[in-house]
Parts: structure tokens; C-alpha cells; sequence
């Protein structure tokens, strides 16, 4: 594999502006422009790669520590030496590749917070205030981890890269690792004063009220997300996102079917018989509604447009209402001859089998069930 000096011609301790002198004079007679030829193409390519690696300071380090005609060294090898090798295999320890320092900031975490919500407030939906603890950015420093008027200096041990390399001696020759420095934990910068208010982590715990609109048709386990109100990240660094998990709680009166909300209606047996008009308590108000005569046990009585707003609609659904006929069980002397006359009158038949079928209400009472 050909030496990079010796591609430009230059000796090894040549100086950059030498490099560059004879890069210049190669590349004036072996451009394409100037020389089509296939081999002057080639020899090109190999000049100009031999001057990025060498006019680059890092690069002709790690090249020379690596050594030209070593099968690892150099650049034409696909690495910038032992160092690179490392790096691609393992990755760079601490920075990034080529030694670049961390950051200190850095997005913060996501929060969850749990709200519980009434089906009244599921039918529109609502607003709350909701009370988040979590990470908020330093007031005294703003985030710069430093105490007023001070700033992070860069570090003795690494000089600002983030890293330190050791030269450790192998089989294969000497090898150069890179490691996280000690001493500013791969930042490149040390806080000599940091912040006495946050101990200079640029954020403090602290309670904070978060506004939310909770839209309607929500069910529990929903989850919302509010981006970017999270906890706010190290040094001030960008806020996670909060999420919040809707629970709604069970409700006395009313049970849910998707956009409809159920219930049950206890009607006496003589308004069953002659019907009745009664007013009943909505999730959003009374309303009135209208027993026809003759009505039967499990019939369903429908509301339309009182039940809950789709998440994602304008249509409410409906409030679908079970009717239970109640038969009393005590009766005086007077109340039960006037049920006797009725039967008379009515020549009711005897009780008797008939064919088997699970009535709509009975489907709306197992669902209370096991709701």
C-alpha cells in the first residue's frame, strides 16, 4: 500500500505548507481536465486522499502513529489508525466520534400523570387544572449550571475534547484508546462555581399547574399527550413530553356502550298498562320522555342525541333507557279485589312455556353486569 508521503513526494517531518506545495503541483498534472488518462485518474485520486489525510493535524497523527506501510495504518487502510478502529468497532467512549465533547443539555424525561374523570365530564368534555411535579428550569442560573456571573472553563486534562487517549503497547504494535476524561466526565468544560440553587444541573424540582382541555368521548386508559410540557432536560435542555391517563369513574345512574349512555327505568304496573309521561335527570338536564301504554318489561326506550360526543365527531349518541315494570308485593284488602276484578274482566291465560329469546334489555342488563 502506497506511503502518503511518498504519493506527494514530500518527506515525513515535511512542514504543512510544503504538503500543500506539492499537492498542488501533482494535482495541476493530473487533473482530469488536464490528463484523461486512466492511470493519471488513479494517480489523482491517491494524491488527493493522501493530502486530506495529511493536511489534516489529527489525521497525520493517527497516520503516523499508525505507521504507512502497516496493514492498519493510514487512511488508504479505511481508518485513521488504531484509534478509528476502536471507535468503529466499540464506538468513541465519552464524545462523539473524532473526539468531540458531550453536551450538557440534554432533553428531559416524560411524565404521567393519572386524572380521574366523571362520565358528566366525558359527555362534553372539560377543562382542569392539573398540579405536575417535576423538573423546571433553574431560576438563579437559567440553566447554565454556573453561579451569576461565572461559565464553565475548559478543562486542563483534555483540553476541551472530551476524551483522553492512552497509548498502549500490543502484539500488533502500539494501539491508541479513548476514553471519557475523568476529570469533566467527557463534557470538554468544568464548572469551577456551579449553581447553589440547582448544585449545577440547570433545573430544580418544583410543583407547577398545567392547563389541559379534555375533549369529549374519552374512555378509560386514554392517553393524552402534551408535547414539550414535561420536566425540562439537564442544563436546561428541552422538555420531555406529559402525558396524561384518563380514568373515568363509574356512575350511580348511567352505564356507557361506546357513544351511547344506558340506563334503567322503573315503571309501576298501572303506568305500564295506561302509559305515562315522566321527566327524567340527563347527564346535561331533565328531559322528557314518554311511556306508551301496554309498555313490556326489557322494551328500550330511545332518547336521541343524549348520549356522549365521539372523540372524534360532533354527533352525541343516544340515551337508550331499559324499562323495568315493577309489581308490587304488598297489597291491602281493597287493592287486591280490584286485581282480582281486573283479571276477571281480562281472562288473562294461564301461565305457559313459550319459545326462548334474549330480549334486548337483557342484553343492556348484562352489561351493567359486567361493566
Amino acid at each position: 500500500m502506497a506511503d502518503h508521503y511518498e504519493v506527494l513526494g514530500v518527506s515525513r517531518d515535511a512542514s504543512p505548507d510544503e504538503i500543500k506545495k506539492a499537492y498542488r503541483k501533482l494535482a495541476r498534472q493530473l487533473h482530469p481536465d488536464v490528463n484523461p488518462g486512466e492511470e493519471a485518474s488513479e494517480r489523482f485520486k491517491l494524491v488527493t486522499h493522501a493530502y486530506d489525510v495529511l493536511s489534516d493535524p489529527e489525521q497525520r497523527a493517527r497516520y503516523d502513529m499508525g505507521g504507512g506501510d502497516s496493514p492498519f495504518g493510514g487512511a488508504g487502510a479505511g481508518f485513521s489508525g488504531f484509534n478509528d478502529i476502536f471507535e468503529t468497532f466499540f464506538g468513541a467512549a465519552g464524545g462523539g466520534r473524532g473526539g468531540r465533547p458531550r453536551s450538557r443539555r440534554e432533553r428531559g424525561q416524560d411524565a404521567l400523570v393519572r386524572v380521574t374523570l366523571e362520565l358528566g365530564d366525558v359527555v362534553f368534555g372539560t377543562h382542569r387544572d392539573i398540579e405536575v411535579d417535576t423538573a423546571v428550569l433553574c431560576e438563579t442560573c437559567q440553566g447554565s449550571c454556573c453561579q451569576p456571573g461565572t461559565s464553565p472553563v475548559t478543562c486542563d486534562i483534555c483540553h476541551g475534547t472530551g476524551n483522553v487517549q492512552r497509548q498502549v503497547r500490543s502484539l500488533l504494535g502500539n494501539v491508541v484508546t479513548s476514553q471519557p476524561c475523568n476529570v469533566c466526565q467527557g463534557y470538554g468544560t468544568t464548572i469551577p462555581y456551579p449553581c447553589a440553587t440547582c448544585q449545577g444541573q440547570g433545573r430544580v424540582r418544583a410543583r407547577r399547574t398545567v392547563s389541559l382541555d379534555i375533549p369529549a368521548g374519552v374512555e378509560t386508559g386514554l392517553r393524552l399527550q402534551l408535547p414539550g410540557s414535561g420536566e425540562v432536560g439537564p442544563a436546561g435542555g428541552p422538555n420531555g413530553d406529559l402525558y396524561i391517563e384518563v380514568t373515568v369513574a363509574p356512575h350511580e345512574v348511567f352505564s356507557r356502550d361506546g357513544d351511547d349512555l344506558l340506563a334503567t327505568l322503573e315503571v309501576s304496573m298501572p303506568d305500564a298498562i295506561l302509559g305515562t309521561t315522566t321527566t327524567i335527570q340527563s347527564l346535561d338536564g331533565p328531559v322528557d320522555l314518554e311511556v306508551r301504554p301496554g309498555v313490556q318489561a326489557g322494551d328500550v326506550l330511545t332518547i336521541k342525541g343524549r348520549g356522549i360526543t365521539p372523540l372524534r365527531g360532533t354527533q352525541r349518541g343516544d340515551l337508550r333507557v331499559g324499562v323495568h315494570v315493577v309489581t308490587p308485593t304488598r297489597l291491602d284488602h281493597k287493592e287486591r279485589a280490584l286485581i282480582e276484578e281486573f283479571a276477571k274482566r281480562t281472562k288473562a291465560p294461564a301461565p305457559r312455556l313459550a319459545e326462548f329469546h334474549q330480549g334486548l334489555f337483557a342484553k343492556l342488563r348484562d352489561r351493567f353486569r359486567n361493566g
